[in-house]
């Protein structure tokens, strides 16, 4: 890089953090703004790859210590400097030299000002507009900043169980070796799970891509998730759904729970047991038990005689009267 631009640019700008911004959250912003606007990313779009090369000019000097100690020198010195090929006018080397010259005959540069400023560019021997300056550090079209290994993606199914309750894992890697996966409590169907620097290696000494598991999950015959909520559907008969009655509940894994079913109970309420959910860190759910009533499909004479007693006796309401008016507009 030439050392105008570190006059003209401002680095800090560019990236959008503040001068005295840490190294770790300086390579937090950068990784943001490098996946908004890397060329994969926006293919065809020439803003979006200038842009990108901005951000990764600025982030190879101010992620190497050495470097932002100089830009921050050489800003300091003022917006105004200019390395020109001189001739008349403003600017030319004595714009610069002329601050160390100051108090020291006339304004005038002398032979040790060139030792103090030319030191800035020579450290480690690279001599003037060299070294560190022109090094490229990988990446897009050696735009700067190394470029981060590829993701590599697999794919397990686990059964329901598992799902809920958390589990490591094995599965077999690109390489043919096995590698472990801690399935967390309460993964749900279609969930990915990434391992961090497990992917491919960077070409260029960037850290290493993702692997990122994708999870499917077997149906359970009995449970649903409704978050960390287990649903299951439990039939009733007529009999107990009108007159009420006490019914076991399966839970997942463990021995069933006693509800009571209130009298007049109708299909579809739901019941519910506090905490026989989804156990996970974010918290725990609740079994929902929704009611389902059967309607017998076989009945002998006395049952059918007893059946069109109770119509005779029964309320004479009609349930649909409702549904039909709202029908009715």
């Amino acid at each position: 890089m030439a050392s105008q631009d570190w006059f003209e640019k401002d680095f800090y700008a560019t990236l959008g953090v503040a001068k005295d911004v840490t190294a770790s959250d300086l390579k937090k912003t950068y990784r943001k703004l490098a996946r908004t606007y890397h060329p994969d990313s926006n293919q065809g779009d020439a803003k979006a790859e200038a842009k990108f090369k901005e951000i990764s000019e600025a982030y190879a000097v101010l992620s190497d210590p050495e470097q932002r100690e100089e830009y921050d020198q050489m800003r300091a010195m003022g917006s105004g400097a200019r390395f020109t090929a001189g001739g008349q006018g403003a600017g030319g080397f004595e714009d610069v030299f002329s601050q160390f010259g100051q108090g020291r005959g006339g304004g005038r540069y002398q032979a040790q000002d060139f030792e103090d400023i030319f030191s800035m560019f020579n450290q480690g021997g690279s001599g003037f507009g060299s070294g560190r300056f022109g090094q490229s550090t990988g990446g897009f079209r050696g735009y700067g900043g190394p470029t981060r290994g590829a993701d590599v993606t697999a794919r397990t199914t686990i059964d329901f169980v598992t799902a809920t309750k958390g589990e490591t894992i094995s599965l077999q890697g690109e390489d043919g070796k096995p590698f472990k996966v801690k399935i967390p409590a309460g993964v749900s169907d279609g969930q990915k799970i990434r391992l961090r620097g497990r992917g491919r290696p960077s070409p260029d000494g960037g850290e290493n891509g993702d692997v990122v598991v994708s999870v499917t999950v077997r149906p359970h015959p009995v449970f649903t998730r409704d978050g960390l909520n287990l649903r299951v559907t439990v039939p009733v008969t007529f009999t107990e759904a009108a007159l009420g009655a006490t019914i076991e509940v399966p839970t997942l894994g463990g021995d069933p729970v006693k509800l009571r079913v209130a009298p007049g109970t109708p299909s579809g309420r739901v019941l519910r047991v506090k905490g026989r959910g989804v156990q996970t860190a974010k918290g725990v759910g609740d079994l929902l038990a929704e009611v389902q009533v059967v309607v017998p499909t076989h009945l002998d004479d006395r049952a059918r005689e007893a059946l069109e007693k109770f119509h005779e006796l029964e309320p004479k309401e009609n349930p649909r009267a409702d549904l039909m008016a709202k029908a009715r507009g």
